[in-house]
C-alpha cells in the first residue's frame, strides 16, 4: 500500500491553500451574513484554472481524477470557506460528469469549455418536494413536440439556481405508472434557465447562506432536443454514474470543514487562559479534540481508498458511502467540539466556529442522509433485506 500523494497532488493542495489565503473568516462571515454569492472567490478559483480539473483536456479542462477533485475541495473547505466556498464550485468540479460521459459531441462542445473557465454557472435539478430521496417518484414532465420538449414541474433545494444560466435537469418522459421498472422513463437535460418560464424562489435556511438553495417552478419551458443528455428514458442510469463520486466530494468537504474547526479549537485552547492556565491543558477539553483528530484521520483513509478505487476503475460503492458517512460524522463532531471549546464565545459569529457548526450539520443530511447510507450498506454490502 502506498499512502503517499504524488508530487502533482501535493502541488494541488499547496497551490489551492495559497490561493485561498486572501479569503479569510471575515470574508466568509460577511458573505454568509449578507447572503451574497462569493464572486471574488469564484473568480479567483476560475482564474487559477481549477474549475476544469476533471473536465477532459479536449474541452479545456485538465482531465484529472476524483482523487485530485477531492483534494481540491478538501482544501477549499479547510481554508475556512467551508460549505459556502465548496458549494460555490462543487458542480463545476465534477457535476458535469453525466454530460462528459453521455452527452452528444455538440452538447459537450457548447458547454464544457465554458464550465471549465467558470464562464458558465450550472445548477443541478433533481430533488422534488413530493419525491424526496425516492427519485423514481419525480413528476416534472418533459413532453416531446417535434424538435423540442415542453417541460412542466417543480424542484426544491436547488443550489445556485439564482446564479446559474443553465440547469442539469432530471425529468420524466414516461410516467411512473407506465414503465416496467420505476427507474425507466427518466430523461436528463442540460438547458437554459429561461426566466420567462422558470420561477426561482430562495429558501430561508439555517446556514450556508452565501450560496442560495431554491425552489424552482417550471412552466412550459421549451427545451431543444439538442439539449438532451444521451438517450430519452435513460436519465436515471446516467445519474448513477456520478453518485459514488458525489459521495466522495461531500466526504472531502466534510473532512476539510472538520480540519479547520479543529485547528481553530486548538488555537483557542492554547491561547485562552482561565484559572491561570491555558484551557487546552484541561483533559475535559483536550481529549475530545484528540478524539476528533483520530476520527478525522481514520475517515480520511477510507476516503483515499474510495477515490483510488474509482480512479482505477474498480467497484467503490461500499467505500464511497462509508467515506461519506464517516467524514460527515467526524466533521460535525469536530465542529461541535470546537464550538464547545470556545464556550460562550463559540456562539458568537466573531470566532467562525458557529458558522462551521451550522455548515457541518448540513453534511449529515445532504445530498443523502446518514440513514440512507446505512440502508445502502445494510442491503448492498451486508445482504440484509432492502427496506426502501
Amino acid at each position: 500500500m502506498d499512502f503517499q500523494l504524488t508530487e502533482d497532488q501535493e502541488t494541488i493542495r499547496k497551490t489551492v491553500a495559497g490561493l485561498l489565503r486572501d479569503f479569510d473568516d471575515q470574508y466568509w462571515m460577511r458573505k454568509d451574513r449578507d447572503h451574497a454569492f462569493p464572486e471574488e472567490f469564484y473568480a479567483a478559483v476560475a482564474g487559477g484554472g481549477w474549475l476544469g480539473l476533471t473536465i477532459p483536456e479536449e474541452y479545456g479542462g485538465h482531465g484529472l481524477g476524483i482523487t485530485e477533485a477531492t483534494l481540491l475541495l478538501e482544501e477549499v473547505a479547510r481554508s475556512g470557506g467551508g460549505m459556502n466556498a465548496a458549494s460555490a464550485i462543487h458542480l463545476n468540479i465534477f457535476g458535469m460528469h453525466p454530460v462528459v460521459v453521455h452527452g452528444s459531441e455538440d452538447l459537450k462542445r457548447r458547454t464544457l469549455p465554458r464550465v471549465a473557465t467558470g464562464d458558465l454557472q450550472v445548477c443541478f435539478g433533481v430533488t422534488e418536494p413530493g419525491a424526496g430521496l425516492d427519485t423514481t417518484r419525480i413528476t416534472t414532465f418533459a413532453r416531446r413536440e417535434g424538435d423540442h420538449y415542453v417541460i412542466d414541474g417543480r424542484k426544491v433545494w436547488i443550489s445556485k439556481a439564482v446564479e446559474s444560466e443553465k440547469i442539469l435537469l432530471l425529468t420524466r418522459t414516461t410516467r411512473v405508472g407506465e414503465v416496467a421498472r420505476r427507474t425507466d422513463g427518466m430523461t436528463l437535460f442540460l438547458t437554459d434557465l429561461d426566466r420567462a418560464h422558470v420561477d426561482i424562489r430562495p429558501i430561508a435556511k439555517m446556514g450556508r447562506n452565501a450560496v442560495t438553495s431554491n425552489e424552482v417552478f417550471i412552466d412550459a419551458l421549451r427545451v431543444p432536443v439538442a439539449d438532451r443528455v444521451g438517450e430519452e428514458g435513460e436519465g436515471f442510469r446516467y445519474l448513477l454514474d456520478g453518485l459514488n463520486p458525489e459521495r466522495m466530494l461531500i466526504a472531502a468537504e466534510a473532512l476539510g470543514l472538520g480540519r479547520v474547526a479543529l485547528e481553530r479549537a486548538v488555537k483557542y485552547g492554547n491561547e485562552r487562559e482561565v484559572f491561570g492556565r491555558p484551557i487546552g491543558m484541561n483533559q475535559g477539553l483536550q481529549f475530545p479534540l484528540a478524539d476528533s483528530l483520530a476520527r478525522l484521520d481514520a475517515a480520511e483513509l477510507v476516503l483515499r481508498k474510495a477515490t483510488w478505487l474509482y480512479d482505477n476503475g474498480r467497484p467503490c460503492g461500499r467505500e464511497a458511502n462509508t467515506a461519506k458517512y464517516l467524514c460527515a460524522d467526524a466533521g460535525f463532531d469536530a465542529a461541535d467540539r470546537a464550538l464547545q471549546t470556545h464556550g460562550g464565545m463559540g456562539y458568537a459569529e466573531e470566532y467562525a466556529v458557529a458558522r462551521y457548526f451550522r455548515e457541518a450539520r448540513l453534511l449529515k443530511i445532504a445530498p443523502i442522509s446518514q440513514e440512507m447510507v446505512l440502508n445502502y450498506l445494510g442491503s448492498h454490502t451486508l445482504g440484509l433485506p432492502r427496506s426502501y
